[in-house]
């Protein structure tokens, strides 16, 4: 198996001025890509860090982030993902976490790094994209246009690749990825889905050379979260194009506009969050997908009638809706074409991602092989090693059933009579209401189905009761009732799933990768509660 550091270094600079990373107007050539991220790797050396140290990316979307990553493998270093939305006490918390011994930042973070800087006396080397770097910085394109001779290193197949998560409680947690799993859990070079990958790394170099591998990859979510990231590295690795837009917020027209432009053969969002803006804006004649090979989408639910809708003004698109999460990929896809754009969302897997039942009083576990019975849904195969620093919640999360080892981040499923799964949702999140529970996101994808609605967040709150209610907060396209909206819930799922309340807010609260920030959402709940008393 491969490293990302393997076939970067050996892709070095065979591809010349093909397009590697695109940024707005902003292109960076193959060439000028190794030539600079031997630069960055040589000077992260120099500062005095070694194999195995990690790179914290604190950075927003642009070809830094992914200069940096490359110039990180290339020096058998090991990436970091850092939130920018972060406070600097959480900032400090994931840079002292983590280890890091290299810092890359964009300017409009010095003046919080400034104030906890003094608590990471590890950190070796800070470089500031754009403008004036304080005195305990350097310049990022001085550096990255310096000596770039290539870097020497004995890359090997578990050099690691962290991808911190914040989850659904506590703080942030590095999942430990050896770079090889990622690589071939991904595809491994693999043409297509399903066809056979190369079978040495002089086998994929020419395929990449051949043009065979390569593609374009149109990354809309931020490259600091899991889907943006790994579909960017592994377009890389492809001797491929990854595409980014300038704005700082994801703008649909904009996104549109990029996909007119360059054609990608690959469009990769985040759930609705992204895809209903897209359709919306198609409809509203602000642009077109252009010749879009494949949507794909990882992290949250994907909604049938927004892919329906999107397939009916690009009929040739396929629409991948990958499940998988930072502790684990490829536990099932639901593909979706013009034949078929009307299914209902289906998990297809192999025999790698299993439903388990945990005994609360014993802790067994068993593997369901019964239709129709709830889950937690667990995958095993190539797996992360677990969480950095943490192995009680890496005990958790990283089981062990017989002689195997699964990962099992928390979501429910059903098996159908098909063996195909449907995903019920994160079991954190779950609902208990009069001794009922309720999976929230069966309960949005309801809402959403509304012709008013646009995004729907469903969460429990303290009742006396009930225990939990049901409460919603919704984003509404058009003037809707409370009542309306519970009513339409009742017609579709059994009655004790409806909300209890429905708050109409101008926005749902999410965080720029598209996933549901229900504390937020309680807060709109809480404070509507309080206006209405």
């Amino acid at each position: 198996m491969l490293s990302f550091g393997q076939i970067l270094s050996a892709l070095g600079g065979r591809l010349g001025d093909a397009p590697a990373l695109i940024h707005g107007d902003e292109v960076v050539s193959w060439s000028d890509y190794d030539r600079k991220t031997n630069a960055l790797a040589n000077a992260f050396l120099a500062a005095g860090a070694q194999a195995g140290d990690r790179v914290a990316h604190l950075m927003r979307n642009s070809p830094a982030y992914l200069l940096t990553t490359g110039a990180a493998f290339k020096a058998r270093l090991v990436h970091v993902n850092v939130n920018y939305r972060y406070t600097g006490e959480e900032l400090a918390y994931i840079l002292d976490n983590s280890d890091s011994a290299v810092v890359v930042y964009d300017a409009e973070f010095a003046e919080v790094l400034e104030t906890i800087r003094p608590r990471l006396p590890g950190v070796k080397l800070w470089l500031q994209v754009g403008g004036t770097p304080p005195h305990w910085a350097q310049d990022f394109d001085a550096v990255a246009n310096g000596p770039s001779a290539p870097v020497q290193a004995d890359h090997s197949a578990d050099d690691m690749l962290f991808i911190y998560t914040g989850g659904t409680t506590g703080m942030p947690k590095g999942v430990m990825w050896d770079q090889a799993a990622l690589w071939t859990v991904l595809g491994g070079g693999a043409p297509l889905p399903g066809m056979p990958a190369p079978d040495s790394l002089e086998a994929h170099i020419a395929a990449v050379e051949a043009g065979a591998a390569r593609r374009k990859v149109l990354a809309l979510p931020p490259l600091m979260h899991g889907t943006g990231l790994l579909m960017g590295i592994y377009a890389m690795a492809l001797g491929g194009t990854v595409i980014t837009a300038a704005s700082r917020n994801f703008d649909a027209a904009e996104a549109l506009k990029l996909s007119e432009l360059h054609s990608p053969d690959v469009l990769v969002i985040v759930g609705d969050a992204f895809a209903r803006p897209l359709l919306r804006a198609i409809e509203g004649g602000e642009g077109r997908l252009g010749q879009v090979g494949m949507m794909i989408s990882s992290g949250t639910m994907w909604s049938p009638e927004i892919k329906a809708g999107l397939l009916g003004h690009c009929p040739t698109m396929i629409c991948y809706d990958s499940y998988g999460s930072s502790e684990g990929l490829g536990y099932g896809a639901s593909v979706s074409t013009a034949a078929n754009a009307d299914a209902p969302t289906r998990f297809l897997h192999d025999a790698g991602t299993v439903l388990v039942e945990i005994d609360e009083a014993t802790g067994e576990k068993r593997i369901i092989t019964e239709h129709g019975v709830p889950g937690r849904i667990a995958r095993t195969g190539l797996i992360p090693r677990g969480y950095w620093k943490d192995p009680v919640k890496s005990a958790a999360t990283f089981i062990t059933i017989g002689s195997q080892r699964y990962t099992m981040p928390g979501d429910f499923g059903v098996l159908e009579a098909d063996g195909s799964i449907v995903l019920l949702g994160r079991g954190s999140q779950c609902i208990n209401s009069g001794g009922e529970k309720i999976f929230p996101e069966e309960v949005e994808e309801t809402l959403k189905t509304h012709a008013a609605i646009e995004d729907a967040l469903v969460f429990g709150v303290k009742d006396e009761k009930w225990g939990q209610a049901v409460t919603a907060v919704v984003e509404a396209r058009t003037a809707v009732t409370e009542a309306e909206l519970i009513a339409h819930v009742k017609a579709n799922l059994a009655a004790y799933k409806a909300p209890k309340h429905v708050v109409i807010a101008p926005k749902c609260p999410r965080a720029p990768n598209g996933k549901a920030d229900y504390d937020a959402a309680r807060k709109l709940a809480e404070d509507a509660a309080v206006k209405a008393a």
